[in-house]
């Protein structure tokens, strides 16, 4: 627990005291593989901190699912539709191995956000996160060098290459996974 909070603390530049308030707040869930957080279509307005476990974002249309994140130990996940106007979420959450994640709805954690000012500062902070996520994601996505997109994702996230399929990690990369099997290739026959 101690490693979770110190995580939370670093990432979102929050005290321990106002994550332990947080935590206070929240319900411990349990998730198997596979299971679906939120599912395009319907309404999840629950902020999730996971604790253990990996976590990834993607919507479906015509046939094909694209990646758009990757979420994992201390750091939050949500439907930005659901958490900050109540809507219909757009996307699926779906955990990529067994996780353990703390679950908060929006209507407590407003409560939370009013009664200190690190918490709101916290909520200012999520939101900043996610922009920074989305707004790397586009970007990484529109650069032609698939290969340093890839070694740059498994330096942040080494952990992926054992819980989720490359045909995500290569959805992810906007790439198909033919295209992933040989830079991964190329990648191990490469001296070091």
């Amino acid at each position: 627990m101690r490693t979770f909070i110190e995580k939370l603390c670093d990432r979102y530049k929050v005290s321990e005291t106002d994550v332990q308030s947080l935590l206070n707040c929240m319900e411990e869930v349990h998730f198997k593989k596979r299971d679906l957080i939120v599912r395009e279509g319907t309404k999840n307005c629950n902020l999730y901190f996971i604790k253990t476990g990996i976590w990834r974002a993607y919507y479906h249309k015509d046939g094909v699912d694209t990646t758009i994140w990757f979420a994992s130990d201390g750091e939050a996940a949500f439907s930005v539709w659901g958490y900050v106007d109540n809507a219909y979420s757009l996307i699926n959450i779906e955990v990529m191995c067994d996780s353990v994640a703390y679950c908060i709805s929006r209507t407590a954690l407003n409560q939370l956000f009013a009664s200190s000012i690190g918490l709101a500062n916290l909520g200012l902070r999520l939101m900043d996160h996610q922009f920074l996520q989305q707004e790397n994601w586009l970007i990484s996505s529109r650069s032609p060098r698939a290969k340093e997109r890839y070694l740059n994702l498994i330096k942040e996230t080494p952990e992926l290459l054992q819980y989720v399929p490359l045909k995500h990690i290569a959805s992810y990369l906007w790439i198909t996974p033919q295209s992933l099997s040989r830079i991964r290739a190329k990648i191990a026959s490469s001296p070091q």
